[in-house]
């Protein structure tokens, strides 16, 4: 027993010479910060490209990206509701359908109606609201719509829940082409080219490529918070189980309903400014396939994450595109062959990354996070 001090005191003058592990704690450090990095760094490119990517192609291909934003705005709504929340939504091109037509009916205002079909939409003059004003109120709009609709739709899930949001969305072509003093019926609405509000000398095309991007890069902001919040905790417990999150105190009615206005909100948006940048909008602009492709980008993303949105925005405008007339080869196939090559798509994801593209990028940075923590 005497000993004991004196072997403490002896390893004290003498340290061991091999390398002490971090402890669990700092390693945990580590981790917590390196992820937040790569996401800032990753960030900060996306926005940089995106601000200096009219500079370096063209007004086609910038048209073509402008899409790429509303159908990113799309996504982000249904990733709400289906990845986050868990109910399954067919119906998503409906909603976006209410936001376009509410757009478009605010901004030919009651005399510009009189010169649908008259007049081209280039010389249709403005009778009423600005069309970036219109945009919110379109959302707003289509998320009150939505919240509606989500009452009702709190005694079905799964694939009841799918069906009844996919009755609305075969059901809403007719809906426009009954109100035809509303909608302009079959012949549909052409709208008026924007112009850069404030006096701000840039074309349509860059004008409506910056919009898109500008309210995307809002919304996204605004899911970030709301899904790392204490709604988007709840959202996730009503997901994994909604007889845990009750006796945890969470309102499936109040939470569910709540993801449908807001997920019908982004669609309403991204209807909005789809038809703003088509300049016409009639009862066919929102197919019923838009639903399913939506759906499907949503799952090639990666479904409860906010930045595999963009790999589904990306698909989901790119690959209909390559699909009829693929790069590397000389061939042309029909328009049809699109649905078919997504449907093949979405089976590789589901079968080789689960996860899908948000699912491989964690693992693919895994081991840089992993590598980082044993620096520290």
């Amino acid at each position: 027993m005497a000993d004991r001090p004196r072997r403490a005191a002896a390893r004290a003058r003498h340290p061991p010479h091999r390398a002490v592990r971090p402890s669990g704690g700092e390693a945990s450090l580590t981790r917590r910060w390196v992820g937040p990095a790569l996401t800032a760094l990753v960030l900060a490119g996306a926005v940089v490209l995106i601000v200096f990517l009219p500079r370096m192609t063209s007004e086609f291909r910038l048209g073509q990206f402008t899409y790429v934003a509303i159908y990113f705005i799309a996504l982000l709504g249904l990733n709400i509701l289906t990845g986050y929340n868990g109910q399954i939504s067919l119906g998503h091109a409906a909603f976006m359908a209410v936001g376009g037509y509410t757009a478009a009916v605010l901004i030919l205002g009651q005399e510009g109606f009189k010169l649908v079909g008259q007049e081209p939409a280039e010389i249709i003059p403005k009778h009423g609201i600005t069309p970036i004003w219109t945009i919110p109120i379109a959302g707003l709009v289509t998320g009150v719509i939505g919240y509606l609709f989500g009452l009702p739709a709190l005694r079905l899930a799964g694939v009841s829940l799918a069906l009844a949001t996919f009755a609305v969305a075969v059901s809403m072509p007719a809906i426009a082409k009954r109100f035809e003093h509303l909608t302009g019926g079959g012949g549909g609405l052409s709208l008026p080219l924007p112009e850069a509000p404030f006096g701000w000398d840039i074309s349509p095309p860059h004008w409506l490529y910056y919009e898109a991007w500008g309210a995307a890069g809002i919304l996204f902001v605004v899911a970030w918070l709301l899904v790392r919040g204490r709604v988007g905790r709840a959202w996730r417990s009503i997901r994994d189980g909604e007889v845990a999150a009750v006796s945890s105190g969470v309102s499936p009615a109040v939470y569910k309903t709540l993801a449908f206005g807001i997920s019908s909100a982004y669609a309403g948006v991204a209807g909005a400014l789809f038809a703003i940048q088509n300049s016409y909008i009639n009862p066919d602009t929102f197919p019923l396939t838009l639903s399913i492709l939506l759906l499907a980008s949503a799952v090639i993303g990666g479904l409860s994450s906010l930045s595999g949105v963009i790999v589904g925005a990306l698909v989901l405008e790119f690959l209909p595109i390559y699909a009829q007339e693929p790069p590397v080869f000389d061939v042309n196939f029909a328009k049809q062959a699109a649905p078919v090559v997504f449907g093949v798509v979405l089976m590789l994801i589901v079968f080789l990354m689960p996860g899908g593209a948000a699912g491989l990028l964690r693992r693919l940075t895994r081991p840089i996070v992993a590598a980082a923590s044993r620096r520290s």
